[in-house]
C-alpha cells in the first residue's frame, strides 16, 4: 500500500471538527501534562529534535503529541493497534495541528506496516513506541536509520518484555526508556485505567449484566488486578487463572478463587485474558468452554485467545453486533469473540480515561526531555524512568486534586538515614 501524501493518511479529515473537541475534552482532565506544557512552550527542550511515534491514537495521545510539538520536536505518528484508532482525533491531529499521522481504524496488516514505515521515513532521533513493533521494524528492514536514532521509550508491558529480549541478545541498538515500569505508570494506568476501560469495552461491545455472572480473569498482573477488582465491583463471580504462583497466592488473599484455565472453561461465561503472553485461552480450554462463553482480551496483541484454532473448528462464524463474532462449532456449541481478539477496550470503546493517562504521557513527554538531554551517557539498554520524574508526577497530581501530604523534619531525616538508634 501506498501512503496517500507524505503529511498523513487518515480515514476522513473532514472529521477534523469533532476530533479538536475530543481532544480538548480529554485535555481537560490532564492537569499534569497541561503543567509540562506551559514549561516546553517557554523553554523549547526538544527543539529541532525528530519524534516517531508507535501510539494509540487517541484524544489522550493527541494531546501528548501537542505537547512534544510544542516543546519544539517534529512527531509523525502511527497506530500501535489496527483497531485502536480514533479516526476524528486522527483527522484533528492532521488538519488542525499539523502533527503527520498515519492511522485509520480498522487498517489491515500490510497498511499498519506500511503507516509505521511512514514514520521511519522521517528519520526519527528518538521513537515512542506501545509493543515494540516501531522499534523491531527499525531493527530487522530499516537498519540504515539505526545510527541516526539517540533513544527511544515504551509505554507498554509487552513491549518492555520484548525490548529486555532484545538487550539480552545484544541487539537493542539504542537506549530505551520503559515508561510502563514507573510507578505512576503501572500502577494507576495498567490497574485502574485498564480495570476500568476493559468492563467498558465489554460493556458497550455486549450490554451485558454483570452481576451474578461468572468471570474469568487470566492473569494476575497489574491489569488483571485491575479487571478482577472492577469486575467483582460490578457484582460478578470472579475466577484468576495464573502461572505464577506468588501471584496465584495473592489472588487468593485477595478473595478470589484461584483455578485452572481448563476448569474455568466448564464455568466461566465471560473470559478476559491480560497475560501479554500466547494462546492462553487455547485448544484444551476452547474444547471445555460452555455454550455460548464470551472470549474478550486486555493484552496488546490479539495472541492470546487462539483464533486460529477456533477458526478452523468452527462450522460458522458472524458478527451479531459491532466487535461481536459468534462462531459455531461442530460440537453444537458457540463462542463469542469480542474485537477480534484486540484490546476491547480500545478496540469497543475509547480506552483509558484521561486523568489516567495524564500521568503515563506526563512521563513519556518527561522521559523524551531527559533522553533529549541524557541519551548519548546511555548504553543500549532498558532503563527506568528516573525516579526524580516519577516522584515529580506524583506531587503534581496530588496538587491537581487538591490534596496535600506531608514533609519529614530534620530530624525525621537523620534517623532514617542513621543506623544507630534501636530499641
Amino acid at each position: 500500500m501506498s501512503i496517500t501524501t507524505r503529511e498523513h493518511d487518515v480515514s476522513d479529515i473532514r472529521l477534523a471538527g469533532a476530533g479538536a473537541d475530543k481532544i480538548a475534552w480529554a485535555g481537560r482532565e490532564m492537569p499534569v501534562l497541561r503543567g509540562i506544557a506551559e514549561r516546553f512552550r517557554t523553554e523549547r527542550p526538544l527543539s529541532g529534535v525528530r519524534i516517531g511515534a508507535c501510539l494509540h491514537v487517541t484524544a489522550e495521545t493527541a494531546n501528548l503529541a501537542i505537547v512534544l510539538r510544542d516543546g519544539g520536536a517534529s512527531i509523525a505518528l502511527a497506530a500501535s493497534n489496527p483497531l485502536s484508532t480514533q479516526d476524528d482525533v486522527a483527522a484533528a491531529l492532521a488538519a488542525r495541528e499539523g502533527i503527520a499521522v498515519f492511522a485509520r481504524k480498522g487498517e489491515d496488516r500490510d497498511t499498519y506496516y506500511a503507516h509505521i514505515n511512514a514514520v521511519l521515513a522521517t528519520a526519527p532521533q528518538i521513537t515512542m513506541d506501545d509493543g515494540a513493533d516501531l522499534v523491531t521494524e527499525l531493527h530487522t528492514k530499516r537498519r540504515e536509520l539505526l545510527p541516526g536514532v539517540r533513544g527511544g521509550t515504551e509505554e507498554t508491558t509487552t513491549g518492555v518484555t520484548r525490548l529486555r529480549a532484545m538487550a539480552a541478545e545484544g541487539v537493542l541498538s539504542y537506549p530505551i526508556v520503559a515508561v510502563n515500569d514507573a510507578f505512576t505508570k503501572h500502577l494507576f494506568d495498567n490497574r485502574f485505567g485498564t480495570g476500568q476501560s476493559a468492563v467498558d469495552g465489554i460493556l458497550r461491545a455486549t450490554n451485558l449484566l454483570l452481576a451474578g455472572r461468572t468471570v474469568a480473569v487470566v492473569g494476575h498482573g497489574w491489569v488483571g488486578r485491575g479487571i478482577a477488582s472492577r469486575m467483582r465491583g460490578m457484582g460478578a463471580i470472579v475466577l484468576v487463572c495464573e502461572v505464577d504462583p506468588l501471584r496465584a497466592l495473592e489472588a487468593a488473599m485477595d478473595g478470589f478463587e484461584v483455578t485452572t484455565i481448563v476448569d474455568a472453561a466448564k464455568r466461566a461465561e465471560l473470559f478476559v485474558t491480560a497475560t501479554g503472553n500466547v494462546n492462553v485461552i487455547g485448544k484444551d480450554a476452547i474444547a471445555a468452554l460452555r455454550d455460548g462463553a464470551i472470549l474478550a482480551n486486555a493484552g496488546h496483541f490479539n495472541d492470546e485467545i487462539d483464533l486460529a484454532h477456533l477458526t478452523a473448528i468452527a462450522t460458522a462464524c458472524r458478527e451479531v453486533r459491532p466487535f461481536v463474532r459468534e462462531y459455531r462449532l461442530k460440537n453444537g456449541r458457540s463462542v463469542v469473540v469480542l474485537a477480534d481478539g484486540r484490546l476491547v477496550n480500545l478496540a469497543a470503546a475509547e480506552g483509558h480515561p484521561a486523568a489516567v493517562m495524564d500521568m503515563s504521557f506526563a512521563n513519556q513527554a518527561l522521559a523524551v526531555e531527559h533522553l533529549a538531554k541524557k541519551a548519548k551517557e546511555l548504553k543500549p539498554q532498558v532503563y527506568p524512568v528516573p525516579r526524580e520524574i516519577d516522584e515529580r508526577i506524583a506531587a503534581s497530581k496530588l496538587a491537581a486534586m487538591g490534596m496535600r501530604i506531608d514533609e519529614m523534619s530534620e530530624e525525621q531525616r537523620l534517623y532514617a538515614a542513621s543506623w544507630k538508634s534501636g530499641t
